[in-house]
């Protein structure tokens, strides 16, 4: 007999005794109402009702171009909630077979840029036209012997076709044909007209991707010096190779970044500054460093980093420790330790990082200096949430935070980059289904979203290195910490990533903290920002954004080097660069590029630049006797960062 929806209690029970799986259903039948009620309160999922709660209640409506106001479509009574539970548990399971990435967004993607060029004919002519032209010019350089003679060249920055090998016949022209391949897509993929930016942008770099894996470097026929290498040792190299390749399915299931790291441990050989564990609860351990000095600036710093990968970084090394270096210069030094989370942790949200993370680590330095204000460093990701507490206190009329030091930290989200292509509402949703079964966000999904912004870097040239060219690279400890990823509960990656990339809330007023609106524009303390040349994660034309919305004194560098690279920028570290330029701040705020056109190039580390840029804005120099913890919970580095 027909069943028709909503089945009454009997009904739905003489159903699910005659199906397999009945359990789910038995539940819901038991929660079902005998007549449907309403709740006016319960116009959303539980997941964006948490998510407004702790960030930003609706009503806003300012949003950046393209980003669509959601209707609240949410569960009238327990039975949908189970319902649409059950619906994101499946298509949760479906993530895990695509690798959380949402084939929708890219059909969309493609299908819109296919209909716009179909009916395009003149752009079509155009790019055959443009086709003919470099098969013409390819020919006419099939006799060039030097690379600045090609009809193709590599972008500033491409590395794939340095060696001299690719001078030689036939493999200068295979890498032009390469080239003039990726420079025929380029083009393909702009300026068509009625595609979206967004969509157009996405089918680029999934182009740009298929064609980076198939360049000839890649592949031992192919590529010059592998050739060479396998004539000069009569094949060694592939033997080597083998075996290398081995060792690594072994020790890291096929992962090749992380490595072999035995000379690289936390405590031993990485993350030594002595310090303590001054405090700890379920989300961080707090670590005072002891000083080097006989008298200490009265100002503290704290140091706030980021989670999506451990705190260490900041002290890698004694020869390259931004910490133990910190603590020559006569300042107290404070660092967060976030821990490693697990399932059981997936409810925690953004907010609670600042409130339980950051505010708490605040209060804890505040007891041991009394009203000494602190001066606040955050990197990545500890950058910005240390922006909306700062921005929070302004608010609140809390004036501890004597300065803000952003290092490599975004803001505004609105050019944040190549990370946006994997940010849209198909996306974004099928990675929340994702986490919602998994109750976190695995490292693996973080590092290979990385490696797909920089392919070549971060696999290909390391599979040709280790398996074809059969040399095994020792890793340094920058490659240690790299393997050493964590993970991010769900629900705090998810409004993360919806309410500051893909809503920009920060950057519009829209971020409500404590039940007040907060914006770039409430931080009122000096601010320093550091950007990196070659960043990819926060690309510095994005991080000078904040100049555009701040209020204060704002002091903006670029360094030389990539997101970690150029903040592992001791004094004397070899070939280290930074430009210093005119303020950021709004009442003078001058384009990212107009700033780098003015800007001067200076040689060495960007530490004692920043080092006199805070002692100016510190008390009376080295006067203080160094605080003694009021409690000692362990030696530095601390338990968290061990956690696997």
């Amino acid at each position: 007999m027909p069943l028709r929806w909503p089945l009454s209690p009997p009904a739905a029970h003489l159903w699910i005794s005659s199906n397999s799986g009945g359990l789910l259903l038995r539940k819901l039948c038991q929660t079902m109402p005998k007549k449907r009620r309403v709740s006016l309160s319960s116009s959303e999922t539980k997941s964006s009702r948490a998510t407004r709660r702790s960030l930003s209640p609706p009503g806003s409506s300012s949003k950046d171009p393209g980003t669509e106001e959601r209707t609240p479509c949410g569960p009238q009574n327990q039975t949908e909630e189970l319902l649409r539970d059950l619906d994101q548990r499946l298509r949760g399971r479906f993530a895990r077979l695509t690798g959380g990435q949402s084939p929708w967004a890219a059909l969309q993607a493609w299908e819109d840029w296919l209909f716009h060029l179909s009916v395009s004919p003149a752009r079509q002519m155009e790019l055959w036209w443009r086709w003919s032209e470099a098969l013409k010019a390819l020919a006419e350089s099939s006799t060039a012997t030097e690379q600045k003679d090609w009809a193709f060249l590599p972008e500033p920055g491409d590395r794939r076709f340095r060696s001299a090998g690719w001078n030689r016949p036939p493999f200068h022209l295979l890498a032009q044909s390469h080239l003039a391949a990726e420079a025929q897509w380029r083009a393909a993929t702009s300026c068509i007209r009625g595609v979206t930016g967004h969509h157009a942008r996405r089918v680029a770099f999934m182009g740009s991707s298929v064609l980076n894996a198939f360049a000839p470097v890649n592949f031992a026929g192919t590529n010059p010096d592998v050739l060479d290498a396998a004539l000069a040792t009569g094949g060694r190299n592939f033997l080597e190779g083998m075996m290398n390749f081995w060792t690594d399915m072994a020790a890291q299931g096929g992962h090749t970044r992380s490595g072999e790291r035995p000379d690289w441990r936390v405590g031993e050989t990485m993350a030594t500054t002595e310090g303590h564990v001054v405090y700890r609860n379920d989300l961080f351990e707090l670590i005072q460093y002891a000083p080097r000095t006989e008298k200490v600036h009265p100002e503290p710093i704290l140091i706030v980093p980021a989670w999506i990968m451990k705190y260490y970084i900041l002290d890698l090394t004694p020869e390259d420790s931004y910490v133990r270096w910190l603590t020559s210069q006569g300042f107290t030094v404070y660092i967060m330790s976030w821990k490693n989370p697990g399932p059981e942790q997936r409810e925690t949200s953004f907010d609670d990082y600042r409130r339980y993370g950051v505010m708490e680590a605040l209060d804890v330095v505040s007891r041991a200096h009394g009203d000494t204000p602190i001066h606040g460093v955050g990197y990545c990701l500890g950058g910005t949430i240390l922006s909306i507490a700062a921005a929070a206190m302004n608010r609140q009329g809390d004036t501890r935070l004597a300065s803000l030091t952003l290092l490599a930290a975004q803001t505004d989200f609105r050019e944040a980059g190549e990370l946006l292509l994997f940010i849209d509402e198909s996306q974004l949703s099928l990675l929340e289904d994702l986490m919602h079964v998994e109750g976190t966000l695995d490292a693996r999904n973080m590092s290979g979203a990385f490696s797909m912004l920089r392919a070549h870097e971060m696999l290909y040239a390391r599979m040709v290195e280790r398996y074809m060219l059969g040399r095994m690279t020792k890793p340094g400890p920058l490659d240690a910490w790299l393997a050493d990823a964590t993970r991010m509960p769900a629900r705090m990656h998810g409004e993360y990533l919806r309410q500051l990339f893909m809503e920009n809330s920060f950057t519009h007023g829209e971020l409500s903290v404590d039940g007040e609106y907060v914006a770039v524009k409430n931080i009122q303390i000096p601010v320093f920002a550091l950007g990196a040349e070659r960043d990819h994660i926060a690309p510095w034309r994005s991080v000078h954004r904040i100049g555009l919305h701040g209020n204060s004194e704002m002091t903006f560098v670029l360094s030389g080097g990539g997101h970690n690279s150029s903040v592992v920028s001791p004094p004397g570290k070899a070939g280290a660069y930074y430009f210093t330029g005119p303020s950021i701040g709004m009442a003078r705020h001058i384009e990212p590029d107009a700033w780098l056109a003015a800007a001067g190039r200076k040689e060495g580390s960007w530490w004692p630049e920043w080092l006199a840029w805070l002692i100016a804005r510190t008390g009376s120099g080295q006067t203080a006797s160094p605080p003694v913890p009021s409690q000692i919970l362990g030696p530095a580095p601390g338990t968290y960062v061990l956690e696997a």
